[in-house]
């Protein structure tokens, strides 16, 4: 998929995330902006070793740790950027597959 599409689908995404969980909040169109070139930055360096050391768990799952590593990373991110938070875990999970579900709708048109 085209690297600016998948970039602003995130933006959106996370946007959509602020209307659709209770318990997540971005502050506008600059802090979701930051968040995803800052998950953009952590998929590309981070992820690939934390799946790969959740291997066993990521078998024993079918794949499905993937989203508990998707929200443990948001919830990384949402502690260090300003105008971004994220309540807990559970709006965490549900961000990450929001932001996943729309990826994904992304990726069928891209």
């Amino acid at each position: 998929m085209n690297i600016i599409a998948r970039f602003l689908g995130t933006v959106f995404a996370l946007l959509l995330a602020t209307q659709v969980i209770a318990g997540f909040f971005v502050s506008g169109v600059y802090a979701a902006t930051i968040v995803a070139l800052l998950l953009a930055v952590i998929n590309i360096t981070l992820k690939p070793l934390v799946l790969l050391i959740a291997l066993p768990l990521q078998i024993l799952t079918l794949g499905l740790f993937t989203f508990i590593v998707n929200a443990l990373f948001l919830l990384f991110v949402a502690s260090f950027v300003e105008g971004f938070a994220v309540a807990g875990f559970v709006p965490a999970l549900l961000g990450a597959l929001l932001i996943t579900a729309v990826l994904w709708v992304l990726d069928i048109f891209f």
